[in-house]
């Protein structure tokens, strides 16, 4: 099959296009490189450098891929960023995304996983499941809401297949069969727990910040929960082969079990063999108290599980990744652009 990865530079979208590649699958990467990075591409897959907000580009793509399906993970992610901006999160995430259906309906390619994100929902003292109320914290979860009830209408009135993984938070990094660090999570700016917090024992900076003390949880700090990244791209192959029989799909993807912000820096603390001093500050606008996943849907229905399912074995994967690159793709990127 012919899966077109769109936003397969960035750090999910990457580890899935590679993951598709070992399946077996032929691979087009679309990144405009704005948040992605070209280093990150895995070698074997085709690069377009192009946006889904070209509609002509994005024509003259679909006239010539002959493609049979397309993962869209090309989106703004920041939640902080969406309260203050968010009128280019609707433009970026909304109507783009609106531009990819729209060519893959005229092209009659009727298969898509999208990228969606556990942010859609209510925050909620227990498990979340796909049926429980939506209430998106921030501008960032509401695009993704929006995005999936478009889909779902794309279902309904023009043949569209779909899967919408909601994701909870994506970690860890991707080791070769030596251990050798191959992939793994840069953002700029990084704004995501385990990175920031990774980056104090690195000499990045001097504390890592604790947003809320004062939240509706056991110890008052935001809990939520960490799905390994080569997790959730194994679940990206196992839903493009299941669209063949499967015509709409909803899954979360998560470990079932949450772990507070204070959790997650002492289990860095104990990874890297570092004080990593944290600083209490105020709250941050958009942040839901508790987000935990029940992923027994997609286990019940496509079989899938998470194979790294401990928290100090994803932090010790980002460890590898951040130690051998320091600097996240930078070099690489100014090497290969």
């Amino acid at each position: 099959m012919h899966v077109l990865v769109v936003g397969g530079a960035g750090y999910i979208g990457s580890t899935t296009a590679a993951s598709f590649l070992e399946a077996g699958h032929q691979v087009t990467v679309l990144d405009n490189l704005s948040r992605g990075h070209r280093a990150a591409i895995p070698e074997g897959a085709a690069f377009v450098k192009s946006d889904i907000g070209d509609r002509g580009a994005l024509e003259v793509l679909f006239q010539m891929g002959n493609f049979d399906a397309v993962a869209h993970f090309a989106a703004l992610i920041e939640a902080g960023e969406s309260m203050i901006k968010p009128g280019v999160y609707f433009q970026n995430n909304v109507s783009y995304s609106q531009n990819l259906l729209d060519t893959m309906l005229k092209y009659g390619v009727k298969r898509l996983v999208f990228s969606s994100t556990a942010a859609v929902y209510a925050s909620k003292n227990a498990t979340l499941n796909e049926d429980d109320p939506f209430g998106p914290a921030n501008v960032y979860g509401e695009t993704k809401l929006m995005i999936e009830q478009m889909i779902r209408w794309y279902h309904r009135q023009a043949g569209l297949k779909y899967c919408i993984f909601r994701y909870f938070n994506a970690c860890g990094a991707t080791l070769d069969a030596s251990g050798k660090p191959v992939r793994g999570e840069a953002h700029q700016p990084e704004t995501h727990l385990i990175p920031l917090a990774l980056q104090v024992p690195l000499g990045q900076r001097p504390h890592i910040s604790v947003y809320g003390t004062d939240y509706p949880t056991y110890d008052g700090t935001c809990i939520r929960d960490y799905v390994h990244v080569l997790d959730l791209a194994e679940a990206h192959v196992l839903a493009v082969s299941a669209l063949d029989e499967r015509k709409a799909m909803t899954y979360n993807l998560g470990n079932g079990r949450g772990y507070s912000v204070r959790e997650v820096i002492q289990a860095a603390r104990e990874v890297t063999n570092h004080e990593l001093p944290a600083v209490e500050t105020p709250r941050r606008p958009g942040d839901a108290p508790t987000l935990v996943a029940s992923s027994e849907k997609i286990n019940d229905e496509l079989g899938w599980a998470p194979r790294f399912p401990a928290l100090r074995d994803i932090i010790s994967s980002a460890w590898a990744w951040h130690q051998s690159h320091p600097q996240g793709y930078q070099t690489q990127d100014s090497d290969q652009n």
